[in-house]
């Protein structure tokens, strides 16, 4: 019983405390309740806590604003939001990283379109090989189709694995192409790419050689 007293003396003492520190300050704490009338109060509550609430001193001048607390459903968005933002930013960092070092490892124009055209000429080779492969299978497959043919002009069968060896080769015809072709879109992409990236070289240039404004 002495115990349990002791923490109401102490907590009484304390609010004692709280409130002439607040009276010393002359701040009040003004909030709006839901049907729209203003309250004010020399301590805060739940409500006020609840629907935010404004910090006013002596003079009637707002100090300090708090926004009201948000519902479970309001944080979810908030954080959703708060992410997208930060993602949004660290992508914007990204950019300017990568823009700061194309200008320091190309100082001039000229440079820049060597390396831009450097993987160009990559791809090109790569397309150059897949087209080399895709006509010497062509090849192989063209043979094989004769042969067929010249079984079937004579009126003789195709033998079985002559059938699944045209079969096999058929789908390496179509592999190299599929190949072919997504090598030639790449290209057709990189290049539209590198138009665009040299577009905003030469603005980063421009704004880099402008002269400082007076």
């Amino acid at each position: 019983m002495r115990k349990f007293l002791s923490v109401i003396i102490a907590g009484t003492l304390l609010a004692g405390v709280a409130a002439h520190a607040q009276k010393a300050n002359g701040n009040r704490y003004k909030w709006v309740d839901p049907q729209g009338l203003p309250h004010y109060s020399d301590s805060l509550t739940a409500e006020a806590m609840k629907a935010g609430y404004d910090v006013v001193n002596d003079r009637g001048m707002v100090v300090q604003r708090v926004p009201r607390q948000l519902t479970a459903a309001e944080r979810v968005v908030a954080n959703k939001l708060a992410k997208e933002a930060a993602a949004k930013e660290r992508a914007r960092q990204d950019v300017a990283r990568a823009e700061a070092q194309m200008m320091s490892a190309y100082p001039d124009e000229a440079s820049y379109k060597m390396s831009l055209q450097q993987t160009v000429d990559a791809l090109d080779q790569q397309i150059r090989t897949t087209r080399i492969n895709l006509q010497s299978q062509e090849k192989a497959l063209t043979g094989l189709l004769d042969r067929a043919a010249e079984l079937e002009q004579a009126k003789q069968p195709v033998p079985k694995f002559m059938a699944d060896n045209i079969s096999k080769q058929r789908n390496v015809v179509a592999m190299q192409r599929n190949a072919l072709a997504r090598q030639q879109a790449e290209r057709d992409s990189t290049v539209a790419a590198q138009a665009k990236q040299l577009a905003r070289y030469r603005e980063l240039k421009a704004a880099e050689d402008a002269p400082p404004e007076p």
